[in-house]
């Protein structure tokens, strides 16, 4: 027999009480007991988002609540900034295509953050660009970006700012209203810790506005129809069939969060990724992004002369725990670990611990309990 584990920065491991919840009889979405479990489920997400603001739930995986902020707030042939760095921040220039909008792209070098002065530069050169995309944070490279600063470099320049937090929104701290981010979009199996299918949006007023002028086409990703259910009634509802019980496993994960407290949760999330990085770096291996490193994945070079699929293959295959690997131009270069979501630190003493079970049997031998005794360590202070 062989236990299955998921390690990796989404899907996340799902909690027991949030699982049982989707094997209870369906009911229909559109009475009063469904409501009332989609209002607590919309008070808990303006909670997790830090907003006051209402907060759109979609029945999709976060490319495409991506593509409703691309269709909402753009029109054929205008210009905007994606501000990326890494695989999952170049799908806004590749969704920006699609809607015919010209994506300038600045890429940072991968493995580091975006440079807040560098967007300030490039839109003061294009005073015509009116809307930045860009991540909180990069799970490709497991980098986060300072959104505080790429939101004001947007707004001096009086731009939009659009953040992808599909899989940072819950790991590390994100405040949509006190940060200004105008569009910020997230999805369910990250930090939310329910199954893929539910996308989030959250818009602000002057985004809203944007959206009146927009040209391009949408219909059920229109805001304008998800916004006035959502706030027309006393009970807050969807335009269109919601997925009824996901919808009731994030209220119950929502219940969660709030009873260990958001605050909390980004202090746990880094400790274990702390704690993984000492792991990783007693064992000698290299992190691929140590200026800005991500709470929510740990991501490692592979060994000199290792593809770090051989690694994730050994990690599946021999030991039952799913990781990822590279993406793009670091596919066989890095692999990563994560800690997202419902994880402890006994989860990152399982990872560490494998890891160097992993590294003996591709060749690379480590001493044996120096990543885990190191892990140990942090988690002790971290009290975790």
């Amino acid at each position: 027999m062989r236990k299955k584990y998921v390690m990796a920065p989404g899907p996340t491991p799902i909690p027991a009480e949030v699982l049982a919840e989707a094997s209870m009889p369906i009911i229909h979405h559109r009475t009063p007991q469904f409501q009332a479990i989609f209002k607590a489920a919309h008070e808990g997400l303006q909670m997790l988002f830090r907003t006051k603001q209402p907060v759109m739930t979609f029945a999709s995986v976060g490319t495409g609540v991506m593509e409703s902020a691309v269709a909402n707030l753009t029109s054929p042939g205008e210009k905007v900034l994606v501000a990326s760095s890494g695989h999952f921040g170049n799908r806004w220039k590749d969704i920006c295509q699609v809607f015919g909008v010209q994506a300038e792209l600045f890429e940072s070098e991968w493995g580091q953050p975006v440079d807040p002065e560098e967007v300030r530069k490039r839109l003061k050169a294009s005073p015509d660009i009116k809307l930045v995309f860009t991540t909180l944070n990069e799970t490709s490279t497991g980098v986060v970006n300072d959104i505080q600063a790429l939101a004001k470099a947007a707004h001096e320049a009086g731009a939009l700012i659009v953040v992808d937090a599909i899989s940072g929104l819950g790991a590390m701290p994100c405040e949509t209203d006190a940060w200004g981010i105008d569009v910020i979009l997230s999805g369910s199996q990250k930090g939310f810790m329910i199954p893929p299918g539910l996308g989030f949006v959250c818009a602000q007023p002057k985004a809203v506005e944007k959206t009146k002028t927009a040209k391009n086409p949408r219909y059920y990703f229109s805001y304008d129809k998800a916004l006035k259910k959502l706030t027309e009634e006393k009970m807050p509802d969807t335009p269109f069939t919601p997925a009824i019980s996901l919808v009731i496993q994030l209220k119950k994960a929502l219940e969660i969060i709030k009873e260990e407290g958001v605050e909390n949760v980004w202090k746990r999330h880094a400790g274990l990724a702390k704690a993984t990085r000492a792991g990783v770096e007693a064992l000698g291996l290299k992190l691929f992004a140590p200026k800005a490193p991500s709470a929510a994945l740990t991501s490692v070079i592979a060994p000199a002369g290792i593809d770090s699929g051989l690694i994730n293959k050994t990690f599946r295959d021999t030991y039952g725990i799913s990781i990822a690997g590279g993406q793009g131009k670091e596919k066989g270069k890095i692999f990563r670990i994560g800690h997202l979501g419902y994880v402890d630190g006994s989860d990152v003493l399982l990872g560490v611990a494998t890891l160097e079970m992993v590294m003996h049997k591709v060749g690379h031998k480590v001493p044996l309990g120096t990543g885990v005794k190191a892990a140990q360590e942090i988690l002790l202070v971290e009290n975790l």
